[in-house]
């Protein structure tokens, strides 16, 4: 499969985190990235590229973009991330070629561990939204903070599933967090909460989850006003709709 990740910035990661932003349910996965990204004010060290992908540049204050970047940062001595991004939704025929290039570089980089948010279907809305992690070696299985639910049985799809697969295969330390997530709509909830999971994991490095809760209110707010119109739209008589 042709895919080429070519460096624009070198940067010693070793040691590092690295978070696929692939896109997910609810979109968990994307906004954590994005969030983390804008928070820490990481660089674009590299993008990924294939014949395969869409054919589009991503324009942000005038200049061209790939649609898959690496960014990354060293934000402590002790702490270095590096974040995958997607623009588009991965075609299933890329997602093994792209999860085993994504821990190829992670390998070459000599990255610590690799960390894949996801979204899990919760359609119901929950005060307090649960995360569960899978790990693909002893080693990354304890760095799984308390409180994160283990998820026992079940089925991961998509790049999150690959990687832990071929993790597995290689001995590669990948972590799988997995929170309950709407699938209808941008879930910055479940975003939030991920952010939370990560900052116990990033030592000294803390990054505020609140501006995602806020967006969160923001978009159930007007989810639910738009739940209620439709709802008063079914209840006006027939004879007051004209076509």
């Amino acid at each position: 499969m042709d895919l080429q990740i070519y460096e624009i910035k070198k940067m010693d990661l070793r040691d590092g985190i690295v978070i696929d932003g692939f896109p997910s349910v609810g979109l968990v996965s994307s906004i954590v990235a994005n969030y983390i990204i804008d928070r820490l004010n990481l660089e674009q060290i590299a993008i990924v590229d294939s014949v395969y992908f869409p054919a589009l540049a991503l324009i942000r204050n005038g200049v061209p973009h790939s649609p898959v970047r690496i960014y990354g940062g060293k934000i402590k001595e002790n702490l270095k991330i590096a974040v995958f991004v997607s623009e588009f939704q991965i075609p299933s025929t890329l997602l093994k070629p792209l999860a085993s290039l994504m821990l190829d570089w992670a390998e070459e980089q000599k990255i610590d561990i690799v960390v894949t948010p996801e979204g899990l279907i919760q359609e119901e809305k929950k005060e307090k939204v649960n995360v569960y992690g899978v790990a693909s070696t002893e080693y990354a299985k304890k760095k799984i903070p308390p409180g994160v639910l283990e998820f026992g049985e079940g089925v991961i799809t998509g790049v999150t599933g690959v990687l832990l697969t071929e993790g597995r295969k290689r001995g590669t330390d990948v972590i799988a967090l997995l929170a309950e997530a709407h699938p209808d709509y941008p879930d910055a909830r479940a975003a939030a909460r991920i952010v939370e999971i990560l900052n116990e994991m990033m030592g000294e490095v803390k990054i505020d989850p609140q501006p995602l809760y806020q967006e969160a209110e923001k978009i159930e707010k007007n989810i639910a006003q738009l739940r209620e119109q439709a709802a008063k739209v079914k209840k006006v008589p027939k004879d007051y709709i004209y076509a």
